[in-house]
């Protein structure tokens, strides 16, 4: 059974920094990307970054490029989001997704970033 968790979301003020981390178990092998979506109240799930599984392709929604950098650890099962300089606008549940041939199969409970001004 997969599963993936996100941690590290908070409350932070504008300008601030978060690191998420999303940890992936069971079976992962077969898998072709992992990626960071967000949404907002009232908005639709958007994608924010993705990684190929052999990170040699990696893209961010441009809302975001420049201020946030997406990685991935290969031994330990984990993706991580590091958000800079953020903005109000940010503020969205953070959900982490698993791929599997170009679809967003598996996805975590989500965790909240809150930004204020």
């Amino acid at each position: 059974q997969v599963q993936l968790v996100e941690s590290g979301g908070g409350l932070v003020q504008a300008g601030d920094s978060l690191r998420l981390s999303c940890a992936a178990s069971g079976r992962t092998d077969s898998w072709h990307a992992m990626g960071w979506f967000r949404q907002a109240p009232g908005k639709e799930r958007e994608i924010v970054a993705s990684i190929r599984w052999n990170a040699a392709s990696i893209t961010y929604a441009a809302s975001v490029k420049g201020r946030f950098t997406i990685s991935r650890d290969n031994a330990k099962n984990t993706v991580y989001l590091q958000m800079s300089n953020l903005k109000p606008e940010d503020t969205a549940v953070y959900y982490c997704s698993g791929a599997v041939s170009s679809v967003w199969n598996y996805w975590g409970q989500g965790t909240q970033v809150t930004v204020s001004s």
